[in-house]
């Protein structure tokens, strides 16, 4: 009966420190606030490579949420890349240039790959007038990857 009776002791023993030890990396990733931004500068640049308009509007809110995060506020560098189907973010007769120009206006860069430009025949004159033009999409995310820069596809 003693015997039994320190077997018992033993195991209510383990199973308490086992809890402990399962409860207690629950405990650390709840007070998990994220990395911390010790950098001095942060670069990001996103692309849109497809016309949904669902993909259009999460990518916009995605970059306006990255530069308000506190953590980069101030030392965040971004650019938006569209290519292929993306164009149909910059055309003048999309529903997207009070966002862009907002984005614009808080330093973001907005470029149309000329490549798409010329294979699916639009004239620069059908982008809105802030947009700037640059030789490939591809390009820039090979350059831009290379210079430290993260790529974000939504």
């Amino acid at each position: 009966m003693k015997r039994f009776s320190l077997l018992i002791l033993a195991f209510l023993l383990l199973s308490t420190v086992a809890t402990n030890a399962q409860t207690k990396p629950l405990q650390q990733n709840r007070n998990f606030t994220g990395a911390v931004a010790k950098k001095h500068q942060y670069k990001a640049i996103y692309q849109i490579d497809v016309s949904d308009p669902k993909v259009i509007n999460k990518t916009l809110r995605n970059i306006n949420n990255a530069l308000e995060d506190p953590r980069l506020k101030g030392k965040l560098k971004v650019e938006l890349i569209a290519f292929a189907d993306g164009v149909a973010a910059y055309l003048k007769t999309s529903p997207y240039e009070q966002a862009l120009k907002e984005l614009v206006l808080k330093g973001v860069i907005v470029a149309q790959c000329n490549n798409t430009l010329k294979e699916k025949h639009i004239s620069r004159d059908n982008l809105f007038d802030f947009v700037a033009v640059v030789p490939s999409g591809n390009g820039e995310l090979i350059i831009r990857q290379a210079e430290g820069w993260s790529i974000v596809k939504p």
